[in-house]
Order: C-alpha cells, then structure tokens, then sequence
C-alpha cells in the first residue's frame, strides 16, 4: 500500500495579481529587470555572461548602487539572475579564438595587431523573451519567472562560501571537500527545514505569523531534539553554528522577496577556532536583559508562503490553499474544515458558499451532514457552523429537515437564530439526541478540554435529573459521551451518576 502524504495545514494565498505586484517589487528581481532592459541592444560579456568590470560599474551607477561598498556585489547577482532567469539572453560566439569574422580576416589578421574589447570579451548579452512577458504577460508569467529566480538563489544560499572554497584549493588547484566540511544535502534539509516551520507557523497561526521570529528558537527548533529538557552544551554550540550559517542565507535570500529579515547584530559574531559563533548570554537575567533582536528576526512574507508552498507540491506533499475546496461537494467540506485553524475554516467556508445560492448549499450542506457513523457528529456540527454563515434565503431547505432525527435539531437552532417565526418546539426526544450528539462531536474535535469541562458542568447544573433520561438516547455515542461526563464533571456524586447512566446505554445496546 503505498504512503499516505505528508499534509500541512491550509494556507491563505493572495492573490495572483497581488502575488505578482509583490515578486516585481523585490528589490532582487526589480533591478534584474532594469537591467535586461539596460542590457537590449547588447553588451559584452564575457563567456558564461560575466559583465566586464567597466560594465559593472555602469550597471552599479544604473542601479543607484554606487554609493554602496557593497554595490558591486548587488549589480552582479541582480545581473546572474536576469542571465539565470532568461530576462538576459547570451548570444556565445559561433566559433573558437581566432576563427574567421565573417570576411576571411582572422582576429589576429588585424592591421593594428590590437585586442578589442570583442577579442577580450567575445559574447553579447540582450533582452531576452521573459523580459516581454515581464511587461505583456500576466501574473502567472512574473510568479513563474520569480519563482526560477528565487530557485537559483536558493541553491546558492546552501552552497559553500566562496572564500571558503578557495581556502581550501590547495597548490594543485584541486578541491579537497573532506577539509572543506560540506555536506549539501545537510545544507539544503537544514534551510527547507527551516523555511518549513516558518510555513506551518503561518498557516496554523496567522495573526502570530505577522510577527517575526528570534532565529535562535528558529535555529533550535531544528537542532534541539523534543524529548530534551535542557540542551547541552554540544547541542548549544550546533545551535549557534547554525545560527550562523542561517543568518548569511537569509542576507542571501531577503533580497527576493521570500522572507523580511533583521540579520545578526555584526557585534554579536565571533570567531572560534575559525568559525563562525554566536555570542549567546551566559545567564536567563543577561538574556531577559538582551534585546533578542539583535540575534536576527525573520518572517515569510506571503510571497515567501506562496514559493514555499509551490516547492511542498513538487516534493510530493499536501499543501492545500484556502478556496481549494469551493468547487468540490459538501461533503469533502465538512470532513476537511474540521482539521482547519479556525480562520482558515472561515475562510474555505465563505468561499464555498459563494459558489452557490444559500438555499442550494445549506440544502446539500444537510444531505452531506447525515449519518449514524463515528465522524458523523463531528460532520454535523460543522455543517451548523457553516449553516451559520448563510442568510434566511436558506430558511426553505431548513424547514424541509425539521422531522429529521438528525437534522431536524439543528435545523431549529438556525430558525431560531435567525428570528424565523412559526418553527414548532422540538420534543424532549430531538432535545436530548442533539445534547448527545453536540457533546459527541466536541470530543472528537477537542478531546477533554476545558469548554466541553464547562459544558458538561452547566448541562448537568441545569438539568438535575439529566441523567435519568440520557441513558435512553438513540444516539450511537450515547454510552460514550455519558462515561466522557462521568470524567469531566467536577463533582463526585454527578460524576457516578454519569458513570452508571453510561453503564445503562451499554447494556441497553
């Protein structure tokens, strides 16, 4: 049988347009872009695309980075992303030095016998064809676009520094990557790992998500194993290694619009044993006392959700998006809004419902929510949530199930909430069936929690002779919810009574 996928909580995307505004307003892409513009009647540069040192320098003053020391640096990654991306096209030349230029005269044929800057740098670099879908494509095209961008830089953020590499190449110019201590599958599980917790954090906490989090916890939440209460101080020292190595990705890849980050505070860095570490506080006063942020802060924008979303799909996992379900039946509705954070369910529910009339979806919402099975209780409560959402253009489908053993309750609770005059009072009979059924779906989607504490406590206070009826309820989680009572309800004398009621529904069974 093959493995079920993996699957994360629903996100909200925005949308395409908006998505778009956001990758052309990267700073990364949005200089790539002026550039492949700068670049459409062509520039040499050298074989692979390399821009010569005069045009760097140009494309740095073009970039409004001249006054940057590190303005050089920004102008040629914007520039190996336009080549990366197709924005810039490398025309190579057709033949090896020295071929013949087209009129039988060879390079070194020349009367003045001088290099040109053709000889020195002999392809040409133009606008390429993603540069017009830039312009005349729609946002698909630009997120497509961003999107082999940010892959690009990606890969480059878990590869070795280049000083790194070069400190290692001994006299016979060869790579010795024992000495070099990397491993890029440990480098690329670490960031996806990371970027991965940022992700479930925003889809299982949106509002929590808008605030940034300390990369320690972030890099911690990696490396500390879960069943350790005080980590040692092997485990310390990975943490502030990876910390490092976080904070020179995340410097890497902020410029494309992933993620918004507050890097390291420079002060904090230090070297040890030719490494990188981070200076950590020595006491939990000296860490109260600290301003965390200095040890970075980083957030995924909802550009960031939306790639690495894209990428969960391609590894094979279940990444669903808010809106995913509006097209499909009331019951897959009802099974998967209930593993939903709850402004996600909102959400998915407000969007199924406008893809029908009120009365159309509160009457398939009713067909979908029967049942005598173990999901069902939990399937019908969140058909009264959702019921809950619609107008009174629905009041003629809920009207039709107001005899129906297991609809016919909820039914008159939405009548009710919505003010619908002649709705006939509900026997004791449907009374009790829905409590069971209220509380038997509360079980299934909180367990023993402290409302259903609460609601059991005010069911038992309420009614003081609840249980000399319950027992006898048609409800095939009767006996179950009755022995769930008998757990929750703080009073011992209560709590026997639910007990030996539960006792009753079994052998009444």
């Amino acid at each position: 049988m093959p493995e079920e996928r993996p699957t994360m909580p629903p996100v909200r995307l925005r949308t395409d347009a908006e998505l778009a505004r956001d990758a052309l307003a990267a700073p990364l892409l949005a200089r790539a872009v002026r550039l492949a513009r700068w670049a459409e009647r062509g520039k040499p540069v050298a074989s692979g695309g390399a821009l010569p040192e005069g045009e760097l320098r140009e494309a740095t003053e073009l970039l409004e980075l001249a006054g940057d020391e590190d303005g050089p640096l920004y102008a040629a990654q914007a520039w190996q992303l336009a080549v990366d991306t197709g924005l810039v096209e490398i025309e190579e030349p057709s033949g090896a030095d020295g071929d013949s230029d087209g009129d039988g005269e060879t390079d070194g044929d020349r009367a003045d016998g001088a290099a040109t800057a053709e000889d020195e740098f002999p392809a040409v670099a133009t606008s390429g064809e993603e540069l017009r879908l830039i312009t005349e494509g729609g946002p698909r095209d630009v997120l497509e676009i961003w999107l082999d961008g940010f892959e690009t830089v990606l890969a480059d953020a878990a590869a070795p520094d280049l000083s790194d590499i070069a400190a290692q190449i001994g006299e016979s110019g060869e790579l010795d990557l024992d000495a070099l201590d990397w491993n890029p599958e440990e480098e690329a599980e670490l960031l996806d790992g990371v970027l991965g917790n940022l992700y479930l954090l925003t889809a299982l906490d949106e509002e929590a998500a808008t605030a940034p989090v300390p990369l320690p916890a972030l890099a911690a939440s990696m490396i500390v194993p879960e069943d350790m209460d005080e980590p040692t101080d092997d485990i310390l020292e990975e943490v502030s290694e990876a910390m490092v190595r976080l904070d020179d990705q995340f410097r890497l890849l902020a410029p494309t619009g992933l993620v918004d980050y507050q890097p390291v505070d420079e002060a904090l860095i230090q070297e040890v044993d030719g490494e990188g570490r981070i200076q950590e506080p020595e006491t939990a006063q000296e860490l109260e006392d600290e301003d965390v942020s200095r040890y970075g802060m980083v957030r995924l924008t909802p550009l960031g959700v939306y790639a690495v979303r894209a990428r969960m799909l391609e590894a094979g996992i279940d990444a669903p998006a808010v809106g995913d379900l509006a097209d499909r039946g009331a019951d897959i509705l009802l099974d998967a809004l209930p593993g939903h954070p709850e402004p996600a369910a909102r959400a998915e529910a407000e969007q199924w419902l406008a893809r029908r009339t009120p009365e159309e979806a509160a009457r398939e919402l009713l067909a979908a929510a029967r049942g005598d099975d173990e999901d069902a209780p939990l399937r019908r409560l969140t058909c009264q949530q959702t019921l809950s959402l619609t107008g009174t253009e629905a009041e003629p489908a809920l009207r039709e199930v107001l005899d129906d053993r297991h609809l016919g309750g909820l039914a008159r609770v939405w009548l009710a909430e919505h003010g619908v005059a002649g709705v006939p009072e509900p026997s004791e009979e449907m009374v009790f069936w829905l409590t069971v059924d209220t509380l038997a779906a509360q079980l299934a989607s909180e367990g023993d929690s402290a409302e259903l504490r609460d609601l059991v406590r005010g069911l038992v206070d309420q009614s003081g002779s609840f249980f000399d009826s319950a027992w006898r309820v048609d409800h095939p989680a009767t006996a179950d919810v009755l022995e769930a009572m008998g757990r929750l309800h703080p009073d011992k004398k209560a709590a026997k009574e639910a007990r030996k009621a539960a006792f009753k529904a079994r052998s009444r069974a």
